[in-house]
């Protein structure tokens, strides 16, 4: 019989996206999807280890649908997210993630706190104009 595929991942870690899709359990997210934050398409698709970083997703997603998060299952390969790490934070302490392959949903976290108004605002302000790193 030969040996089980190993787990993507790091064993024990929860990864978390956010966004205002509205999916559910078994679903993907495709890289080449709308981005949450600009008006093309990444090669990629992000996420993280940590709620807050999942919370910043949800929050700053484009569009008008509810801000979710969902646990999610990377279905191959990932890297740390340029965007942040060794850019704004060196050694990735927001464990943030990005991905060619897609990641499958396997529920939606609910109970969690988001930023206030004020907050969420002069982020958005801080990142307009940004495009993200996709090389």
């Amino acid at each position: 019989m030969p040996p089980a595929p190993e787990p993507l991942g790091v064993e024990g870690l929860t990864y978390y996206h956010g966004t205002r899709a509205d999916l559910k359990p078994g679903d993907v997210i495709q890289p080449g999807s709308a981005s949450n934050y600009t008006d093309r398409r990444s090669p990629w698709v992000y996420f993280s280890a940590t709620l807050d970083a999942a919370t910043w997703g949800a929050e700053l997603a484009r569009g008008e649908g509810r801000e979710r998060i969902y646990v999610v299952e990377p279905t191959g390969p990932f890297e740390d997210d340029p965007n942040l790490t060794d850019k704004k934070f060196p050694g990735n302490p927001t464990r943030s993630y990005r991905s060619r392959e897609p990641l499958r949903i396997i529920g939606e976290h609910t109970g969690w706190t988001g930023h206030g108004a004020e907050v969420v605002q002069a982020m958005k302000d801080a990142i307009a104009g940004l495009e993200p790193i996709d090389d």
